[in-house]
């Protein structure tokens, strides 16, 4: 399924029909199920611009991420970094591909070596890709990237137990800035930090992109987040892209009825506003990525569910300017 938008710039990273499957083993007699994580989607990123990704816990959005990046091999379809074709030998195996894609981890806690000092986490790329002629030229490039990201540069002996979450994460996105990447995909990368920190965060990965011209693919949970920080918004649900569409129109004119039920979910500061507001409570649970539905997959929590729905697959429609929603029954 293509829910990618007419490309009118070539844009610096294209997914196409890209699935990513799981082979995992159940009971006695160890018979292989297949876990569909990401089944089947398409779409781009220009330069400079920042692509949100949401969805449920378990939809398939993590999973995009590492496969884009490499860290995992697509089961089908292509990835292309400025038109190569990242996996046609199989794996990606050019250092300057690893090199321009980067990614910072949801956890700054497990993402970090404890056994390594700041210096040593930040340097390591930089010596893995020989970015620097000697050790002081790395050591200046490590403190330049620390103080970049907030930190005092002569930190570089100490750590990761002796800093704070978000000062973690801090280290994460410098580690990530260390090999000066164009393309840098951002996991839930303000989930585990106070929520006195967050808005820091979000803050400074805009000023990082618009002094060093930096391209992200952002997944999260907090639409509010997403929509402060993206140009456009794909809402992902069990593997496929349901609706792809510009930020400004992410509250005013969702048309997929999973965006309006994940729109609907987010709280709003003016109480008055918030008693008149209808929730869309969406019934059932998630079906399972290993057996997932017939036709289209939000059919079985779906309000406005036709006969359709149960049969065919939707394919995308065009529902306004850079807005594409994949339902038989949108709007």
């Amino acid at each position: 399924m293509n829910l990618a938008l007419e490309v009118k710039v070539k844009p610096i990273v294209e997914a196409r029909d890209l699935k990513k499957h799981f082979t995992k083993t159940s009971g006695l007699i160890s018979k292989q199920l297949i876990v569909k994580a990401v089944d089947g989607i398409s779409f781009f990123i220009n330069p400079g611009e920042t692509l949100g990704l949401v969805g449920e816990s378990g939809c398939g959005k993590t999973t995009v991420g590492r496969t884009l990046v490499g860290l995992y091999k697509p089961t089908s379809g292509h990835v292309f970094y400025k038109d190569e074709d990242l996996f046609k030998t199989g794996k990606i195996d050019q250092a300057l591909y690893r090199r321009q894609m980067q990614m910072i981890f949801q956890d700054p806690y497990s993402s970090l070596n404890p056994r390594m000092t700041v210096g040593d986490i930040v340097g390591e790329p930089i010596d893995i890709h020989k970015l620097a002629e000697n050790y002081k030229e790395r050591t200046d490039r490590v403190q330049q990237l620390l103080g970049l990201v907030g930190l005092n540069p002569e930190h570089v002996n100490r750590y990761p137990h002796e800093f704070s979450g978000g000062q973690r994460q801090r280290i994460g996105i410098a580690r990530a800035l260390a090999v000066k990447p164009e393309l840098i995909v951002c996991d839930e990368p303000i989930s585990a930090v106070d929520v006195s920190i967050q808005a820091q965060i979000v803050n400074m990965l805009e000023e990082l992109q618009e002094e060093l011209g930096l391209t992200y693919l952002v997944i999260a949970h907090d639409l509010s987040m997403i929509r402060y920080i993206s140009n456009r918004v794909a809402v992902m649900y069990l593997g496929k892209f349901v609706e792809l569409i510009s930020s400004e129109n992410l509250y005013s004119h969702p048309q997929h009825p999973y965006t309006k039920a994940l729109i609907s979910a987010v709280p709003i500061a003016d109480p008055t506003v918030e008693r008149k507001r209808k929730r869309i409570i969406l019934e059932g649970d998630v079906p399972s990525p290993i057996n997932p539905p017939s036709g289209c997959y939000f059919h079985t929590r779906c309000s406005r569910v036709l006969p359709i729905c149960r049969e065919v697959e939707p394919g995308e429609t065009e529902t306004g300017p850079n807005q594409w929603v994949a339902c038989h029954n949108p709007g």
